[in-house]
């Protein structure tokens, strides 16, 4: 017997989404898109960065730029899943678009699964600004940079962690695979861009932790020659 055509090109194939239309812009505009809203938002920030604070080393610009794109990717792009989650699938604004093509490696986006949405949510309303405010805190050299450089990015770590954990979970254990079986969405969509997020703040946090250190040792240092004299 001829199985029935799937009604939209996510797995699994039986997942259930309602009232799903396919994309009309083309991939390629879609993503030239977005690469260049991302890279003048990132240009726009170098320049205000090196206009308003000069003095800031370089490292630290770069910094900046991290959790610039950080804040704005949790509070916009992912901000417009937890508003939009219910119709998705339908939507053909560039958000909407750009998340459909994402779906692709992780179809619980489609289907507001619990724990992403949940997850998500937090992500906007905790994880997003605080970036910023790292951002921020950096520009001014703050005392509290450290400190909420390495809540952030304990967030970044753990909830990539929970995130790549369940898919896995139910892919191997349930048999239930949410990302189409061409590698370039898996490696790439699912694998690739969530990586970063383990990558960088495993670095940016462990700058935090020699930074705080240091500062303990010179601290501790200072009091037992004080105590010395």
């Amino acid at each position: 017997m001829e199985l029935p055509t799937p009604s939209h090109p996510f797995y699994p194939i039986d997942a259930l989404i309602k009232d799903y239309a396919p994309n009309e812009a083309p991939l390629l505009t879609i993503l030239t898109t977005a690469s260049l809203g991302m890279t003048g938002l990132l240009g726009a920030t170098w320049m205000l960065t090196g206009f308003k604070r000069p003095q800031i080393p370089t490292k630290d610009r770069i910094a900046i730029l991290w959790f610039v794109c950080s804040g704005f990717l949790h509070c916009f792009f992912e901000g417009y899943f937890i508003i939009h989650h219910n119709h998705m699938a339908s939507a053909q604004d560039f958000f909407g678009q750009l998340w459909k093509e994402y779906a692709l490696s992780d179809s619980r986006y489609m289907t507001a699964d619990t724990l992403v949405l949940c997850m998500e949510t937090i992500t906007v309303l905790v994880w997003g600004p605080l970036c910023f405010l790292v951002a921020y805190l950096i520009a001014r050299h703050h005392s509290l940079r450290h400190p909420f450089q390495i809540i952030v990015c304990m967030s970044h770590l753990y909830g990539d962690v929970l995130y790549y954990a369940t898919s896995l979970f139910d892919h191997y254990v349930h048999g239930i695979a949410y990302c189409r079986p061409e590698a370039f969405y898996f490696w790439i969509y699912y694998f690739l861009m969530n990586f970063v997020w383990i990558v960088v703040p495993f670095y940016y946090l462990c700058q935090s932790m020699r930074s705080i250190s240091a500062a303990f040792t010179a601290l501790e240092a200072r009091s037992a020659q004080h105590k010395a004299r």
